[in-house]
Parts: structure tokens; C-alpha cells; sequence
């Protein structure tokens, strides 16, 4: 779980140096592209296949709603937040994930639930602050974007909770291939500017697609096969430390009060959300 948060929280600090110069839709193409070219290389060595029959659908979903939709609006943010705060916005996914359960199974979400949704959307307008730097007038659109891009986690989270056993190797690499197969006609359609390149922004992509991507996935499924996808999620209350850290130590972000205040809030509301405060606590005292 440490090693995957450092992972993912590293991804955070990567799209900050990237995205601004590349654009998001060609990063996240290099991004997906990358981790998918990994992952067949891994396939190679430990000469195994990918078995396809029955699974497209499968990994066609995983692939958009938990790789190819969340890293491209991430990636958007990215050009005007703050490695700390995207970190932050991607910690609210198991409260949509939560959400969406509720909505499927046509029942009231538990008080929990509610409570941990309020303190997180609460934690998420004290971000509003935006203490690490984001011009004003583009905050409010990206930080909707991080939030959108962890909802989509939070219904790729839902879907993994009814989907087939399937092994962490195949899905990681079908998603990756699907998700590589949908950025693609997107990227070749996007008309940004020529990106520019330097020696720190090629780094930064390669450590994104291979490290951050291709290698932190297959940690990830493997997760979800040994402890299930709620404990699994666990690791989100960690990749904001990451984020954050690698932010100040490597970009010099500063992180004030509202992204401390914020993020607390943040983080205790995907803890109720998620079950992770015990029931008990909620109950009011009968003394």
C-alpha cells in the first residue's frame, strides 16, 4: 500500500511538469501507451498471453473509467492545480464510489456515508482557498475536473465490486491496451499546440507511463485479488501525503492552511464514506 501511494502520488507531480507543455490528451495517450508497451514487455518475459475471449467488455470498461476518463481530466487540472491539491481531489473517490453503490442497489446511503460526503465536499470549498498558487479564475473549473475524474474512479471502484475474477496481470494490461485504443483517435484529433519538449519533461513522461502507470497497476490489481477492492482503496488516504511531499521537495510547492485544512476534511470524509470510522461513533450518546 506505501509503495503504491508513493507510486500514485508521484503521478500527481509528473502531469504538474507535463501537462502545461504537452496538453493533456497527448500525455495521457503517452501515458496509457507507455504502461501498455510495459506491460506486454513484463507479458513477454513471463512469456503469458493476454486471453481476450468473453473480456473485451471487461477491460473496455476498466480501461475508460479507470484509466483513460480520470487521467485526462486530471491531467486538465494539472495545467492550473497544484501537485498537493490534485492528490487531495483524487482522495474523494471512495466517497463517490460509496455513492454510486447506494444509487445501484436503490437504497438511502448510509448515515455515514452522507456524513462523510458532506465533511469532504466541505473539506473541498476550503480548498478553494487554493493557497498553492492556481489563478483564480481556472480554479473553479479544475478543481471540478479532479473531482469528476475521482467520481470516475469511484464508478470504476463499483464495477470492480460485481466484475469476474479476473487476474491482476490481464487487468492491468487489457486495460491499459483498451485505454491506449481510446486515447488514441482523441489525441490525433486534438488540435493543441505542438508540445515542447526538454530533457525533465521526457523524464517525467517515461517515469509517468512505465513507474507510475504501468508498474503501480499491476501492484494495484494484485491488491484488489489479496484484499479486496474496499481495503484496496485504503491507499487513498495515503497518496495525498505523497503528493504533497513530492510537490514541495521537488516542484517547491507551498502547502498553507487551506490545503492542511482541506485535505483533513477531505480525507475524514472518505473515511466515514468508505467505513473506515466505526458505526458506534456516529451514534448519538445516551448518558
Amino acid at each position: 500500500l506505501v509503495m503504491l501511494a508513493a507510486l500514485w502520488g508521484g503521478s500527481f507531480l509528473f502531469m504538474r511538469i507535463c501537462a502545461p507543455s504537452v496538453g493533456p490528451t497527448l500525455l495521457i495517450l503517452l501515458r496509457v501507451g507507455l504502461a501498455a508497451l510495459f506491460l506486454l514487455c513484463v507479458a513477454r518475459l513471463l512469456r503469458r498471453g493476454l486471453p481476450l475471449r468473453g473480456r473485451l467488455r471487461h477491460y473496455a470498461v476498466v480501461g475508460v473509467f479507470n484509466s483513460a476518463i480520470p487521467f485526462s481530466l486530471f491531467a486538465a487540472a494539472a495545467i492550473d492545480l497544484p501537485a498537493s491539491l490534485l492528490s487531495i481531489l483524487n482522495a474523494t473517490a471512495p466517497i463517490w464510489a460509496a455513492i454510486i453503490s447506494a444509487v445501484l442497489a436503490r437504497a438511502a446511503p448510509a448515515r455515514a456515508t452522507l456524513a462523510g460526503l458532506v465533511l469532504g465536499l466541505g473539506g473541498v470549498a476550503i480548498l478553494g482557498g487554493l493557497d498553492g498558487g492556481a489563478p483564480a479564475r481556472a480554479a473553479p473549473g479544475a478543481v471540478l475536473a479532479g473531482l469528476a475524474g475521482a467520481c470516475s474512479y469511484g464508478i470504476a471502484t463499483s464495477y470492480a465490486r460485481r466484475a469476474p475474477a479476473i487476474e491482476p496481470f490481464d487487468n492491468a494490461l487489457g486495460s491499459m491496451l483498451a485505454a491506449t485504443v481510446v486515447m488514441l483517435p482523441l489525441a490525433i484529433a486534438d488540435a493543441a499546440p505542438q508540445p515542447v519538449w526538454d530533457a525533465r519533461i521526457t523524464v517525467s513522461v517515461l517515469l509517468l507511463g512505465v513507474v507510475s502507470t504501468g508498474a503501480a497497476y499491476l501492484l494495484y490489481f494484485r491488491l484488489i485479488q489479496d484484499i479486496g477492492p474496499p481495503a484496496a482503496l485504503t491507499v487513498t488516504f495515503l497518496i495525498p501525503l505523497f503528493g504533497s511531499l513530492w510537490g514541495v521537495l521537488l516542484l517547491g510547492e507551498s502547502v498553507g492552511w487551506h490545503t492542511l485544512a482541506g485535505g483533513a476534511a477531505v480525507i475524514a470524509g472518505t473515511a466515514l464514506a468508505s467505513g473506515r470510522v466505526p458505526a458506534r461513533l456516529l451514534r448519538p450518546s445516551r448518558g
